[in-house]
């Protein structure tokens, strides 16, 4: 007797694909709309919200992670929280150095 290790598969309509494609556009959108505006030192922040927000949508639909298992969410979030604390770490060197004096 044999057993198989297949595992379900959640099926995602098209529906939800084109919501996020409509998605996906209204933020490159937005962010073409903020690059034409200058709001100063918010420029930046807005570009990237925006940018995360449309990167949260592509994993968690196109690559599936909303539906996956707790070990690949684990996964997803290790790696931003690794990524986070690089980054921290960057902006640390990069504020205490002594600009100018030497």
């Amino acid at each position: 007797m044999s057993e198989t290790n297949e595992h379900a598969h959640h099926i995602v309509g098209p529906k939800v694909y084109v919501i996020i494609l409509f998605a996906l556009l209204v933020g490159t959108g937005l962010t073409v709309w903020a690059s034409f505006i200058d709001l100063g030192p918010w420029n930046p922040v807005i570009a990237l919200a925006i940018a995360t927000t449309k990167a949260s949508l592509v994993v968690l639909f196109f690559m599936g992670v909303k539906y996956s298992g707790k070990l690949t969410k684990l996964t997803v979030f290790a790696g931003i929280f690794t990524f986070l604390i690089l980054v921290s770490m960057t902006l640390a060197d990069y504020i205490s150095r002594a600009w100018g004096n030497w």
